[in-house]
């Protein structure tokens, strides 16, 4: 078998080496030695993290389709939205500026776009009442210019004070879910929050705290992720406990408009049947039984 995976093709053993490094690839590829437990480790971390980075660029596409199917972001609290956004945005850039690997915040920059597209839908379709009043356009250039200025923040400030803000993210991602947690148990309906987000952000955090824990080593980044791990996992049980609720008590709540008063006053319904016999045709006579011999089987 080694001698296999030692003549594997060049760009074979350039795309290992360049994920893994050339000592973990020499290890475990060439020579098969499932014995290195930290390479392994270091495998397995790589492995997950570049899963979670491809994972991330699709995360929130189910809850895109959702609001532009629907026309409408019914459920969705844009707070929850916006802080969610800030604490993605920092610590993409407090990871870049620290020269963390790709693949330990990578999701990060697709989950930033994803979110600031989102905001803007629910800026269209849900304002909030002090921004109701403006015409769309005018909603979303306002939030498109106070996205690209706190973009421009996070690029410029020390890295001192971005440090800061990652401990800020903390907080950031505790008040980020709590607004949606307060609505969805306020409905007790998850409106069109996407099941495939939330359970997706469940195992994210999960794989994020092994890789974070054997690649980076960042207590404050990993407090992050088990702080966002916890409330998933609330969000994860409000939609289990309120699936198909809202479809439900469509259900039971008959046409709209009818109170129950009205309905036990209504007549019951009598099911007519009319039968209309069609006159013969002139002209035609009437069909005869013809001369048809019956005949009874005899034991």
């Amino acid at each position: 078998m080694t001698t296999i995976t030692r003549n594997l093709p060049w760009f074979i053993k350039d795309l290992g080496i360049s994920i893994v490094g050339e000592k973990c690839y020499t290890s475990i590829v060439e020579n098969l030695d499932l014995a290195d437990v930290e390479c392994l480790k270091y495998s397995l971390s790589k492995g997950l993290g570049l899963g979670i980075v491809v994972g991330g660029s699709i995360m929130k596409v189910p809850q895109l389709l959702l609001i532009v199917s629907a026309r409408s972001a019914r459920g969705l609290s844009l707070t929850a939205y916006v802080l969610e956004t800030l604490s993605y945005a920092i610590t993409l850039a407090y990871s870049y500026r620290n020269e963390f690997p790709f693949s330990t915040y990578g999701e990060n920059l697709f989950l930033t776009i994803q979110n600031v597209i989102i905001t803007l839908l629910i800026v269209h379709y849900n304002p909030p009442a002090s921004l109701a009043a403006r015409p769309s356009i005018q909603r979303t250039i306002f939030s498109v210019q106070f996205m690209l200025a706190f973009a421009v923040a996070l690029v410029v400030l020390p890295r001192s004070t971005l440090a800061a803000f990652q401990i800020a993210t903390l907080p950031l991602s505790l008040f980020s879910k709590l607004p949606q947690i307060r609505q969805n148990h306020r409905a007790k309906s998850t409106g069109q929050l996407s099941a495939f987000a939330v359970i997706s952000q469940v195992g994210g955090c999960l794989a994020r705290l092994f890789t974070t824990a054997t690649e980076v080593g960042d207590p404050i980044v990993s407090a992050g992720f088990a702080l966002a791990l916890a409330l998933n996992i609330i969000l994860g049980l409000q939609m289990w406990t309120y699936w198909g609720k809202e479809e439900k008590d469509e259900l039971e709540a008959g046409p709209i408009g009818v109170t129950d008063e009205k309905k036990a006053q209504w007549p019951p319904t009598s099911h007519k049947v009319e039968v209309v016999v069609p006159p013969a045709s002139p002209g035609r006579a009437s069909p005869r039984p013809g001369n048809r011999r019956w005949s009874r089987k005899v034991d």
